[in-house]
């Protein structure tokens, strides 16, 4: 053997073949997440695996339909005047697919809560302020859900939501 021999490469197989498998290895670990039956898990389970916090809510948020706006002074979670609220949410709830979804709000820095000084806070009263005014009128409490604060105003935001057939079973 000479030395020329020993410095040319072994026979090898093309590039472009490595290149074809890997991308068809893709291909099949697509589908196989595509075909996955239970997708909230495995959702989870990649969420889990590169390290993602995992969000205990397996509920989808529902589908909103109509909202009705509760005002509030500045500073406070007492409602004024939700008479018309209770209107609202009869005509909407006596379809039984239907719930309402409860998120409160504040107007910017000055509307705070006294007492802490959170506008989170404040807007949490306000939601729960909203959903106890519309259970102390007659509203279901199973049908009321209190969402993350968020509407940017001086508000709580009832909004009447598509969430399903209540007797069938959802997957």
């Amino acid at each position: 053997m000479s030395d020329d021999a020993l410095l040319d490469p072994p026979p090898a197989r093309p590039l472009w073949l490595w290149t074809l498998a890997d991308l068809a290895l893709l291909l099949v670990g697509f589908f196989v997440l595509v075909q996955a039956t239970d997708r909230q898990a495995l959702a989870r389970g990649l969420r889990e695996g590169f390290g993602g916090a995992v969000a205990d809510s397996a509920k989808p948020d529902p589908i909103p339909l109509a909202a009705a706006a509760v005002a509030f002074a500045p500073g406070s979670a007492i409602p004024r005047a939700p008479a018309s609220l209770i209107d609202f949410a009869t005509t909407n709830l006596r379809d039984p697919r239907a719930s309402l979804r409860v998120s409160g709000g504040t107007a910017g820095a000055g509307d705070v809560d006294p007492a802490t000084g959170s506008a989170d806070l404040l807007a949490a009263d306000r939601a729960r302020a909203a959903a106890a005014y519309l259970i102390g009128h007659g509203v279901a409490a199973d049908r009321i859900l209190i969402a993350a604060a968020g509407t940017g105003r001086r508000t709580a935001l009832v909004t009447v939501s598509f969430t399903g057939d209540p007797y069938r079973k959802q997957p």
